[in-house]
């Protein structure tokens, strides 16, 4: 590590218990998507104690832009976190469990809110000793479509920007590793809803009904076909059925039928594809058993898909934090995030720091109602995200 990269862990190292005091606040008092009022609020405070003077309140919702600027030309550097929780029991038996019934922090956004606010305490103690602008982005609702992301950049938050990162805490990696991809990283996630209307009847004549169990179920067999016989092999992409919904007796024919599903993908046309085949399959199979179906096709998050040059510059600023051995290329990754959103306007990259330690209790998956995280990764996931501000600022000076 270089004198700045030094300085930079050392004021980390100090500001850490605030941090995890910030992080058990928040978990202690989740608030769900689209709702997140109090936290808001008390993200304002923090920024005040802090010292911070350009705030922007309100941004796409209950969002905040935080503005520190350098003494120094530069450049407008975002980086961004989330604050919203989950509609879910918090089961752990810590002092710091949700008090909220049914609400969680259970995907680490409060630890990633906690990180951005350490962030903002070390560039507010710099005293204005550095170039261009670092733009704090704490985002609303990132769990829910149609997120936060997209009102926040109505609202202006990239405007300026030269270039975007952001950390997710992920325990499925081991902490003190840091996994990113360049390119394509996390899959666009669409959801729909299939109606199937046919005529119900008795059980003992069905030549008298037209079966919507039956038409569903060849639906379902036949949806399984289009990323076997319809994407190419070189592509990705997954199709699932998560609920199937008809009838209620054993002697009763339905006459109507529900299928919920999910399409994950990381390319627009395997997207397009996607949506075409279901759409085409649900019309033809249902009128194939004299059924109709109708189809409900929400689009989601798109694929997060990261700057190859930001990705390289992300990697290298890693391996000199925490050494070559620590950081690794990451897998596709099916899961969605609305930081896609700001991908799509300015270069930047999302990735991944481990928060996964067995001897923290760090064991369950993302969403779970057990769901915690080893706090030292936030430690990291600050180092990590400041020290990639700073290497594309070295850059940009030169340039």
């Amino acid at each position: 590590m270089n004198q700045d990269q030094t300085a930079a862990a050392d004021k980390l190292l100090e500001l850490y218990p605030r941090m995890v005091s910030d992080r058990r606040h928040l978990h202690r008092h989740p608030e769900i998507s689209f709702r997140e009022e109090h936290t808001s609020a008390w993200i304002g405070d923090r920024l005040a104690e802090i010292g911070c003077a350009s705030v922007r309140k309100g941004v796409g919702g209950y969002g905040l832009v935080v503005d520190l600027k350098g003494d120094h030309p530069g450049p407008v550097i975002a980086l961004r976190a989330d604050m919203d929780a989950l509609p879910l029991q918090d089961l752990k038996e810590v002092e710091y469990r949700s008090q909220t019934p049914g609400v969680m922090h259970a995907c680490g956004h409060d630890a990633h809110t906690s990180s951005l606010l350490a962030i903002a305490e070390y560039y507010h103690s710099l005293d204005g000793g550095f170039g261009g602008t670092r733009r704090l982005l704490f985002q609303p609702a990132e769990e829910l479509t149609p997120g936060g992301a997209l009102p926040m950049i109505r609202d202006g938050a990239l405007e300026g920007v030269d270039v975007i990162y952001g950390v997710h805490l992920w325990t499925p990696v081991q902490a003190g590793t840091v996994s990113i991809r360049g390119g394509a990283f996390m899959a666009g996630v669409d959801e729909f809803t299939i109606e199937i209307t046919g005529k119900g009847g008795h059980g003992g004549m069905p030549e008298h009904t037209r079966d919507t169990i039956v038409a569903g179920s060849a639906l379902v067999q036949a949806l399984q076909s289009v990323v076997s016989r319809n994407v190419s092999p070189l592509d990705t992409a997954v199709l699932s059925i998560g609920s199937f919904q008809a009838g209620e007796a054993s002697n009763v024919i339905a006459g109507n039928c529900r299928l919920k599903g999910t399409v994950r993908t990381f390319d627009k046309g395997v997207r397009d594809l996607m949506r075409q085949r279901i759409s085409e399959l649900v019309r033809l199979v249902c009128a194939g058993f004299g059924t109709e179906g109708e189809l409900d096709y929400r689009e989601g998050y798109p694929p997060v898909v990261n700057d190859e040059l930001e990705a390289a510059r992300c990697m290298a600023a890693a391996a000199e934090l925490f050494g070559d051995g620590n950081v690794r290329q990451s897998e596709l990754i099916t899961a969605g995030e609305d930081f896609a959103y700001y991908l799509e306007q300015v270069p930047g990259c999302f990735m991944f720091v481990g928060a996964g330690n067995s001897e923290a209790g760090a064991v369950h998956p993302h969403h779970h109602p057990r769901f915690d995280l080893d706090e030292s990764s936030m430690l990291q996931s600050a180092r990590l995200m400041i020290g990639c501000a700073e290497k594309y600022a070295a850059t940009f000076s030169r340039e």
